[in-house]
């Protein structure tokens, strides 16, 4: 990716609007922020997201991509105007870290050819067990490696397309073996470009919101609750005018007029996000034209909102 162009290197910001992520208050954060759990094995998915939200005093706090009650690993929790992003979270790659138990009598060469079949480009089938409809639909396993095998049990790493079924997996592997494989444990340890190694416990999460209700100490929150921003790191950006901002959280198009900065080498069409000069995410947006050609423009749409970010009231109108 290109480095910022700037395009008006005289513009400033009003400090007494918006505020830079890194200095936001617990409050602020749990408006546009989240939070990736290390699910325990047990409760759903959607019984940690309740509990977590009661325990914020939160209306509402949403989950990217359920885990089975009996599985563990990373759950992202998504907090106000951050739950609009829970589309794109689910979309991401993800890594499971499985323990399969074999039918007897499966020698090395038969486990090697029924991986090698269930990687690729393979149908998945959502086991009744699963909240989605169930219907015949492809997903990519990416990689399927043995990591270490125990007579009937084995260790292994799925790296697979969102939406897959390791489940559904251990079906097929069966039909393939002539006997049944039975799904003893499974760990998320990677969601797009969340890892487990980010993840905080309940415990963690649990004490913290305690330190911070009970003895207003924040610290704790501060270091497990994120702001939406870190969500969006890797997207090409166009920063924007004080201006442009509040006209922008309230779905209008950006003008040139208001354009500080962007990354010239985006293309009509392409996926940007628009921030402000403190650093804000305002609203995920689609070019409407070249990036290079905003400098010489005198008027006119850079970049169309498709998800607004920012409340309404962050910034003052200037229209």
């Amino acid at each position: 990716m290109q480095k910022m162009t700037i395009i008006d290197s005289e513009a400033t910001t009003d400090s007494k609007y918006g505020c830079p992520p890194e200095r936001r208050t617990v409050d602020e954060l749990l408006t546009s922020g989240w939070v990736l759990l290390d699910k325990p094995a047990g409760p759903s998915s959607h019984q940690l997201a309740a509990w977590v939200r009661d325990m914020l005093g939160l209306e509402k706090l949403g989950h990217g991509g359920t885990l089975d009650p009996f599985a563990t690993g990373g759950l992202v929790l998504l907090s106000g105007n951050a739950t609009r992003l829970t589309g794109r979270i689910l979309k991401g790659d993800k890594t499971y870290i499985c323990i399969f138990k074999l039918p007897k009598g499966i020698s090395d060469d038969e486990l090697g050819n029924a991986i090698a079949s269930l990687t690729g480009r393979i149908h998945n089938v959502p086991p009744k067990e699963s909240a989605v409809k169930v219907q015949v639909r492809q997903r990519t396993i990416s990689t399927f490696d043995l990591i270490e095998r125990d007579e009937r049990i084995i260790l292994t790493s799925i790296h697979c397309e969102a939406g897959t079924y390791v489940r559904t997996i251990s079906r097929d592997m069966g039909l393939l073996l002539s006997g049944e494989v039975e799904l003893l444990e499974l760990r998320r340890s990677k969601s797009g470009s969340f890892s487990e190694d980010d993840a905080v416990s309940m415990h963690q999460l649990t004490d913290a919101i305690h330190l911070w209700k009970e003895h207003d100490q924040t610290s704790g929150m501060k270091k497990i609750l994120l702001p939406v921003e870190s969500l969006l790191s890797g997207i090409p950006k166009i920063t924007l005018k004080d201006g442009a901002v509040a006209a922008v959280a309230h779905g209008a198009p950006l003008a040139s007029v208001g354009v500080v900065g962007l990354h010239t080498d985006l293309q009509r069409g392409d996926e940007v996000l628009m921030v402000s000069l403190k650093g804000e995410a305002v609203a995920l947006a689609s070019m409407t034209v070249n990036g290079e050609d905003v400098a010489n423009m005198k008027g006119g749409e850079v970049a169309r909102p498709n998800l607004v970010l920012m409340a309404t009231d962050v910034y003052p109108k200037r229209w």
